[in-house]
């Protein structure tokens, strides 16, 4: 490996898992250490995680990184959406945090919805309709449910919001992971009054929003990164993972997960009503509108192990189509429904039923693309598709079947760190930080050009989709 060109920066993915650092130099790009340590999800009826693991988790990836860490001059965190950190006087935590995918709070969702006015009012006000994994929901249920932890709540954070705060001792967030609370109103760009007198959350539990390029502050003596090494604001995990790969407007992403995730950074801010796009920030000063699909990369591979075939075994033929909601979904919004096949003949292989489990993922995330893109899309740019799934020929190739556009496949891997460190290189060398990514060449990769579209295929599934939609409802 070459010596470093430029200074040494450290970006952080603290992930619902596990935490894993970058050391990275700033003027190439090039990673000069990485380290990973895991930390748990409490086992129980919902979704938590003690955040003094997350602590614990990300000193033991630095750690990791060996001597390298010493010598950064920046860095940068990029944390899970929406979880819920709730801070006693001392600084520690009143309780587990409640993580993005603990739903209990879907009674307090409804009611939140209505009480300000309805789908309509949240969308043109916070620009998202809150489902239960936003933020404010948690806390109303925390509030309904566990009233003493948060009457000795003296601070509320994100989980990158907390890991910042011990960096440096301030209590600060940025307008990206704060756009997913559900109590930032990105219609005028500040906490909304009228949201947190309703949930019962005074302003002052709150960090200070930093503007873009704004530092959180310096490094602490005493810990494992150089004292006063500059900390950037960091950001919520999709907004990192944007900035990694340098985005520009209406160029659009696939992320091919366990669940399945589109979004495009986007120069007008979203509202829609529907609840199907989440109208984020981006952490530069735009937006990100995303939308997310329940059922991807473990969907298909339950149906492929169900078959007993390779998850690259599909076949191409027959009239199948194949909705995979085999955990309910969120676009559409069907949070109770099953898995639906219909156009079985005798002559059906089980490649073919393989094959249209892969359409009907990818038919929900184009979908879902088609809202997120709006009159921003570019029919001719390309998909970029990140993620697991990303890695594997069936998923690319029914992407370019049915989206009928070029595909390109970055090389970078873990966006959610390199976008970190891009944030904190930006920081220390005061340049924009996608710039930063796009001078690294983090999207670059194999380009496939496109293929027509398979109409026929979209049409059978829309049909069945239309069709089942009752049934669905009902199941």
């Amino acid at each position: 490996m070459s010596a470093p060109e430029g200074p040494l920066v450290v970006g952080v993915d603290s992930s619902t898992q596990s935490a894993k650092a970058l050391v990275v130099d700033a003027a190439t790009g090039q990673v000069v250490a990485r380290g990973q340590a895991p930390h748990t999800v409490t086992p129980g009826p919902g979704h938590e995680s003690d955040p003094e693991e997350w602590w614990s988790a990300l000193e033991g990836a630095l750690e990791q990184c060996g001597p390298s860490v010493r010598e950064v001059s920046a860095v940068s965190v990029g944390g899970q959406q929406h979880g819920l950190v709730t801070l006693d006087t001392a600084g520690r935590p009143v309780r587990p945090a409640l993580l993005w995918n603990d739903v209990r709070s879907a009674p307090q969702s409804d009611r939140l919805i209505e009480r300000l006015g309805g789908p309509r009012a949240w969308a043109d006000r916070i620009g998202s309709v809150p489902g239960p994994a936003f933020t404010v929901t948690k806390w109303a249920w925390l509030c309904e449910n566990e009233p003493d932890a948060a009457a000795a709540t003296a601070a509320v954070r994100l989980p990158h919001d907390y890991l910042t705060g011990r960096l440096t001792g301030a209590g600060t967030t940025d307008r990206g992971d704060v756009s997913g609370t559900g109590w930032w109103a990105g219609s005028d760009g500040s906490y909304d009054e009228e949201t947190l007198e309703l949930i019962g959350l005074p302003p002052e539990l709150l960090p200070r929003v930093l503007e873009p390029g704004e530092a959180a502050g310096t490094v602490r003596p005493g810990l494992p990164l150089p004292a006063g090494a500059l900390v950037a604001a960091g950001t919520g995990d999709n907004m990192a993972a944007a900035l990694g790969l340098g985005l520009t407007p209406g160029l659009p992403v696939l992320s091919l997960g366990t669940s399945g995730t589109v979004y495009a950074v986007s120069e007008r801010r979203p509202a829609d009503p529907t609840g199907t796009v989440a109208g984020f920030a981006d952490a530069r000063g735009d937006w990100l509108p995303l939308a997310c699909t329940l059922n991807c990369t473990l969907a298909v591979d339950r149906v492929a192990s169900l078959l007993s075939l390779g998850r690259e075994a599909v076949e191409s033929g027959g009239d199948l189509a194949l909705l995979p909601f085999l955990d309910g979904e969120r676009t559409p919004n069907l949070p109770y429904a099953s898995g639906l096949l219909s156009g079985l003949r005798h002559s059906t292989t089980a490649g073919q039923v393989l094959q249209a489990a892969y359409d009907g993922a990818v038919f929900s995330l184009l979908r879902a693309l088609d809202q997120v893109l709006g009159d921003d899309g570019r029919p001719d740019a390309p998909l970029l598709l990140i993620g697991g799934g990303a890695k594997g020929t069936a998923w690319r190739e029914t992407v370019r079947r049915l989206s009928g556009r070029p595909v390109l496949v970055p090389r970078a891997e873990e966006l959610v760190a390199l976008g970190a460190a891009a944030q904190a290189a930006g920081l220390l060398l005061e340049e924009d930080p996608a710039a930063v990514a796009r001078r690294w060449g983090t999207a670059e990769g194999p380009s496939y050009e496109a293929v027509p579209r398979d109409d026929a295929a979209l049409t059978r599934i829309a049909d069945a989709l239309s069709g089942a939609d009752t049934l669905l409802r009902r199941s």
